[in-house]
């Protein structure tokens, strides 16, 4: 499952993406395009983004996982 990660940094071919509040460095050597800050984005296993995700889907879906987490934690 990949969850939609913000970029929160760009330098050259590597971005730190952002993802509840935890984050991490990604390779963008698979991206067909340049990003910008604030772009989502979908990371595979290795660090490697792969794909660019619209925003309000990005959002929609951190919001549903944000609650299936937020229960999971409660239970």
């Amino acid at each position: 499952m990949a969850i939609p990660s913000r970029v929160v940094a760009l330098s050259g071919e590597m971005a730190t993406v952002e993802c509840f509040g935890e984050q991490r460095d990604v390779s963008l050597m698979l991206m067909d395009g340049p990003l910008a800050l604030g772009d989502y984005v979908l990371v595979q296993a290795g660090g490697f983004a792969y794909e660019r995700v619209a925003p309000t889907a990005a959002l929609e879906t951190l919001d549903l996982l944000g609650a299936v987490i937020g229960q999971a934690a409660a239970a």
